[in-house]
């Protein structure tokens, strides 16, 4: 099996997980993994890793990513989205008197660097338990706010009345480890009203986009594979002579003659030899590929 990068537009309902065992049965290894779960609600790009390109996800997982999202103000939930029973719902003359202004303001404070609480429901680790496990095991769980920045927060469209609540379309570009559905949380706490989210698609990841996704294969189908040299081409790119090469997989550095920054994919002809990292005036490896 050809190592690297397979991106797939996840349909509502799979798991993330769901999703790399097919890919693991169409390719026949089980050298598979993805660069950043979805939700089963969520649809759009999964960007996963196939034989040594696994290696990759480490420096994709982290990137920005945009997603087009739905957000209904009007009733707070447990899991921040419609899968759960609502908390607390306003009444219908609380949520017609919010405009679109205080809506574009309330926007506004959740634009930028901000600290967030990460929804309750959440895969993040809580005395290493998944934090969603402990809730749906009837725990109440607090988790610590973190940093995340939310370059874009996006109306598009006019916001629309619903059965008496209000839904938004909006686009968002963010940071890793933003939780969208916590931003529908918190903007219907800004506003008085609560809100939650019922729809959620991931349409980038870093350099990739929902347009370069296939639909989920079959068993028996040819898998899309982007090479790793070509996947690898979404970072800074560095073309290797012959003895960098060599160097490089003796686990010695070399020279940063071009002032590279950030991560830097070493490639030789047709082959991914190293994601790099500057050091000093030298480039080191984070990662070899020896195949």
């Amino acid at each position: 099996m050809q190592a690297g990068l397979v991106l797939v537009d996840k349909p509502q309902g799979w798991t993330s997980h769901d999703v790399v065992a097919r890919i693991r049965r169409v390719a026949n290894t089980r050298r598979v993994g993805h660069a950043g779960t979805l939700d089963p609600m969520a649809t759009g790009l999964l960007v996963l890793g196939v034989e040594s390109a696994t290696k990759l996800l480490t420096f994709i997982v982290g990137a920005d990513k945009t997603y087009e999202a739905t957000i209904r103000l009007g009733a707070s939930t447990i899991t921040d989205d419609r899968e759960s029973e609502f908390l607390e719902k306003a009444s219908a003359e609380a949520v017609a008197k919010v405009s679109k202004e205080q809506i574009l303001d309330g926007i506004a404070e959740l634009t930028g660097n901000i600290e967030q609480v990460p929804s309750s429901v959440s895969a993040i680790k809580v005395d290493g338990v998944r934090a969603y496990a402990k809730v749906r095991g009837g725990d109440e769980v607090k988790l610590k706010s973190r940093p995340v920045t939310v370059s874009r927060f996006e109306v598009i469209g006019e916001p629309r009345t619903v059965d008496g609540f209000i839904d938004l379309d909006v686009i968002i570009d963010c940071s890793s480890g933003t939780y969208i559905r916590a931003l529908a949380r918190d903007l219907g706490n800004k506003l008085g009203i609560g809100g939650h989210l019922t729809a959620l698609r991931r349409t980038r990841v870093g350099g990739y986009t929902i347009d370069q996704a296939a639909k989920l294969p079959e068993v028996g189908d040819e898998l899309n594979v982007i090479s790793a040299v070509d996947a690898a081409r979404v970072f800074t790119t560095l073309e290797l002579s012959e003895q960098q090469v060599i160097d490089l997989r003796h686990g010695k550095r070399i020279a940063n003659e071009q002032e590279l920054s950030g991560d830097i994919s070493a490639i030789h002809g047709d082959q991914l030899i190293a994601i790099l990292t500057p050091a000093g005036k030298q480039l080191k490896s984070q990662v070899v590929f020896n195949d």
